[in-house]
């Protein structure tokens, strides 16, 4: 990337490789495949925040911006937007690191609300933020 190309924004939290089982016959991979890694993506964060199980509530509006090709790198970056009393509200920014290149462009983001779950599967209070000062 140069210094004038825009930037992912957030934490990355996840980095695959596209394969051929992953795309259609033009080498294009499936968006719901895209689609599954930024939910994996979320899951991943978000469970870490909740310090539990979570699942996903919702994905808002989601466009495709360009294509992953067969060998990109897609990185999945997250940032938490909100944290509510059971929910956690995700950003979420797909790029693809094209295949032996530094170029990355961006494919697509979307908003994911995910839902913290005791172990009844009921909602369940997201805990306060850990304290990193304190051991």
């Amino acid at each position: 990337m140069n210094q004038t190309s825009p930037r992912p924004k957030g934490e990355l939290t996840l980095r695959t490789l596209a394969m051929p089982g992953d795309a259609n016959a033009a080498g294009d991979i499936f968006g719901g495949w895209v689609m599954a890694q930024m939910d994996l993506s979320c899951g991943i964060r978000a469970a870490e925040r909740a310090r539990g199980r979570v699942v996903t509530a919702a994905v808002k509006e989601m466009a495709f911006e360009m294509p992953v090709k067969i060998g990109d790198t897609l990185c999945i970056y997250t940032d938490i937007e909100r944290v509510g009393r059971t929910s956690i509200t995700l950003k979420v920014e797909a790029w693809a690191q094209r295949y032996l290149s530094d170029r990355m462009d961006k494919v697509t983001d979307a908003t994911f609300v995910m839902v913290a779950l005791d172990t009844d599967g009921k909602p369940t209070p997201v805990p306060p933020e850990r304290d990193v000062t304190q051991g």
